[in-house]
């Protein structure tokens, strides 16, 4: 018996939350110690008979030391705070019973409880939103909290509540099931496995049809592009090109920080194009450059009236000079009298 004590842990040490679980355990931890018919009936060890034998005293003295030990190990598996309401009971059954008492309830609290988890397990339905696996937890800890009260609920109930709760992306996996299975015959863990594999298939095809329609998006894109404003051979030269090239398929898309002139994340500060220090080429102000600039082309089309103006007033001049100069043709001492006068 001794080594088989000093085998086990310590046993679980209870705080006053979760008495159902902490009895479970403590029921178990009894059991490997042999004691828990101590605790559950009470000791009641049979006299000695006269002129006992040694294994007679033994026997008794094994019996009526399991009360002390009981006793021991429900009070060490308490929290202080516990301890204390089972201070002055000298039994282990009477420790038991009264810490059940006072954290459990009566019988007729006990039903309530058992009541009350029996409408929620009833009422409880997979929200669209969940997955198998948080469906599964979440009903499987109103079943845990049923059987710790000590009402039966089956396996099989579980899994009958499990296939009239599903939502409508599992009625394909449902019949299949009801072709191929028997619902009595299959557990809670093997239908909970189904549905996660059905689940996994659903959502790489989802994966698979968004890539494909990004791909086509992008494809579609990369042509229109090339159909307006390129030139049919050759494309862009140079710089541009080599940027246009490294950028293909994303390799460059937000490799860096947010870029504190414009907040974008494909290049770094240095090479912003809304520097503060830079010199637009096309407007002379300072923080952009000439390729964003907005007043680029409000600029060329004033340059464009003021050249098609030059040229409207050096047509006109050369207009005049011709007639002039037809004139002194024509007239040239007419000319010469009047620059004399």
């Amino acid at each position: 018996m001794a080594s088989g004590s000093s085998s086990l842990p310590p046993p679980p040490v209870f705080a006053g939350e979760n008495y159902d679980l902490w009895a479970a355990k403590m029921r178990t931890y009894l059991r490997a110690q042999s004691l828990w018919e101590v605790v559950e009936n009470g000791s009641n060890p049979a006299p000695l008979p006269d002129n006992p034998t040694m294994a007679q005293i033994r026997f008794h003295n094994d019996e009526v030391a399991k009360e002390g030990r009981a006793l021991a190990i429900i009070q060490a598996a308490v929290h202080d705070d516990v301890f204390i309401k089972i201070l002055n009971l000298d039994t282990a059954k009477e420790a038991w019973d009264k810490l059940k008492e006072e954290f459990q309830g009566s019988e007729r609290t006990r039903r309530m409880k058992v009541l009350n988890l029996r409408r929620e397990f009833e009422a409880i339905k997979m929200k669209e939103s969940e997955t198998v696996k948080e469906f599964s937890d979440r009903l499987s800890k109103v079943v845990t909290q049923i059987r710790l009260l000590g009402e039966e609920l089956s396996d099989q109930r579980v899994v009958e509540k499990v296939l009239v709760c599903l939502p409508e992306r599992f009625e394909s996996k449902i019949s299949s099931l009801e072709e191929n299975k028997d619902f009595s015959q299959i557990s809670l863990a093997e239908l909970v496995n189904a549905l996660q594999a059905t689940e996994q298939r659903r959502s790489l095809r989802m994966e698979e049809n968004v890539e494909g329609a990004f791909a086509a998006n992008t494809k579609g894109k990369d042509q229109g592009s090339n159909s307006f404003g390129k030139k049919p051979f050759g494309g862009k030269k140079g710089k541009g090109k080599k940027e246009e090239d490294r950028n293909k398929g994303g390799a460059w898309k937000e490799k860096y920080p947010p870029c504190p002139h414009c907040k974008k994340k494909n290049h770094t500060e240095n090479f912003c194009w809304f520097r503060p220090g830079v010199k637009c080429r096309a407007c002379n102000q300072l923080g952009h450059v000439e390729k964003v600039c907005k007043n680029k082309v409000k600029l060329q089309g004033q340059q464009a009236q003021v050249a098609e103006h030059q040229e409207q007033i050096e047509e006109q001049l050369f207009v005049a000079s011709w007639h002039l100069l037809k004139r002194e043709v024509v007239y040239p001492r007419t000319h010469l009298l009047c620059k004399e006068l």
